[in-house]
């Protein structure tokens, strides 16, 4: 039976997912993940830099293959890739990496090659933003896009630039070496994320960025995500020579691909920050300009489709904030109680509480349309000042501020009919349950997890 290799290049780890048909459909026979450890200094934008080490990350990528059983990697016939979006690294033609024997037969190591610039790099200041071309897109630009990025060392560094004559997401990479593509190709996903790219005719920018001496040579053929890109040149771990790869894609859209099966389904995620994200109906066009103050993004899915995703920078964190803060307290009193004991003590507490009047803006983070507005705490009456009616009052925000960000009403009118809950936030929380079943006029499933190199695989 055939196989298909599923890899996803994280922001903190790599994941790989063998998925081989059986009857049933498609299961998942192997997995494995490995942290990448690839933080690296950023000399030029110390300390807003945020920079990874590409030999790391593929180094990571390499144990992952080499842990797999070589017997499934010899059946595998396609390879799909999803990875971080908006981030750039650079690297030579021709010269991006060398292929070597390591025990489990040829891979290729990194070579003339930049750090990645990741997603999350501060470097881009609003003022450095606000001095660059209008993007013609529906995405507004932000610091950490591969776009706004070139615009800075073209500014600030310009000889960084100079040695290198392609460029791609961490992902695009992969597949550009996989398949020694002389051009990198990527997919409309990762195009959209590195700002200026106009999603309604799938192409670049060219004519603004030309005018501001922008270098459109580093800029990457665009396809259309689900194609394949090309193919093995290499037994890779064992992976037989001539295996279509695909495009790469974008790690939210596989995470949405995993667990996404109906349209009229939408899935919300809690974990670190949060998701609630709905398929827009056949057809859906975005904006032609973005509308900052927007709380809803729209993300190019398949086949032409987009997500509406709001996206909030305020989940899991924010009970993680909240039990420090109480652990803290308790230590100023004079008392040592562990984080995780907290955690368990509010949650029963809060369980026992089934309603507070107690209403928490929890946006301790901001929130990327309205960075300036933190949290508070409104409504407070003596009667609801206990543990449990302070933790059933911030898990109810949580879910209340992603909810406003994309209403209920409007997903019933978009024909939404079940929540997907997935994130680890979610399933460590009853009380966050309860809150999403209070908040939500639809059934809620849950335990459908997000996996987006499982995702990077169904696709293919």
């Amino acid at each position: 039976a055939m196989a298909v290799l599923g890899i996803d290049l994280g922001t903190t780890s790599v994941k790989v997912a063998l998925l081989v048909g059986t009857g049933r459909g498609q299961v998942v026979a192997e997995s494995c993940s490995r942290e990448t450890q690839a933080h690296a200094r950023s000399l030029e934008a110390e300390p807003q830099g945020m920079e990874q080490n590409v030999q790391r990350i593929i180094k990571a990528l390499n144990e992952c293959l080499a842990a797999l059983p070589q017997h499934q990697l010899q059946r595998v016939t396609r390879i799909g890739i999803s990875g971080q979006m908006h981030g750039i690294v650079f690297w030579k033609r021709d010269k991006g990496c060398k292929w070597t024997e390591c025990g489990t037969g040829p891979t290729f190591e990194p070579q003339e090659v930049s750090h990645l610039i990741t997603w999350q790099d501060g470097r881009c200041s609003p003022t450095f933003l606000s001095s660059l071309p209008l993007p013609q897109s529906h995405i507004s630009l932000a610091t950490g896009f591969g776009c706004a990025t070139v615009f800075w060392f073209l500014k600030k560094s310009p000889d960084f630039l100079k040695p290198y004559n392609a460029a791609g997401t961490i992902h695009d990479y992969v597949v550009a070496m996989l398949c020694d593509l002389k051009k990198p190709l990527m997919s409309i996903q990762n195009a959209a994320s590195w700002g200026y790219f106009d999603s309604r005719n799938k192409s670049w920018n060219t004519d603004i960025l030309k005018k501001s001496g922008f270098p459109v040579h580093l800029l990457p053929e665009v396809g259309d995500p689900g194609s394949i890109a090309g193919r093995t040149i290499c037994a890779w771990h064992g992976i037989p020579k001539g295996a279509e790869v695909g495009i790469a894609l974008g790690d939210f859209q596989c995470s949405v691909y995993s667990c996404l099966t109906e349209r009229t389904d939408a899935v919300l995620n809690i974990s670190t920050s949060a998701q609630l994200t709905i398929s827009m109906p056949l057809g859906f066009q975005p904006p032609e300009t973005p509308d900052p103050s927007s709380a809803v993004t729209y993300f190019p899915y398949f086949n032409g489709d987009y997500l509406a995703v709001a996206a909030s920078l305020n989940g899991g964190n924010v009970l993680a904030t909240f039990v420090d803060m109480v652990a803290q307290w308790t230590g100023e009193l004079g008392l040592k109680v562990p984080e995780p004991d907290v955690y368990a003590k509010i949650i029963q507490a809060a369980l026992a509480q089934n309603d507070s009047q107690l209403s928490v803006h929890p946006t301790i983070f901001g929130e990327r349309h309205i960075p300036e507005q933190l949290a508070s705490v409104t409504n407070i009456a003596a009667s609801d000042l206990s543990l449990g009616h302070v933790t059933r009052a911030l898990c109810r925000g949580i879910v209340e501020n992603l909810c406003s960000m994309l209403p209920v009403q409007r997903l019933m009118e978009t024909g939404v009919r079940r929540i997907l809950g997935s994130g680890s936030a979610l399933a460590r929380n009853e009380v966050l349950r309860q809150e999403v079943e209070r908040i939500f006029p639809f059934p809620v499933v849950y335990g459908k997890d997000v996996d987006a190199a499982v995702g990077a695989a169904m696709v293919m």
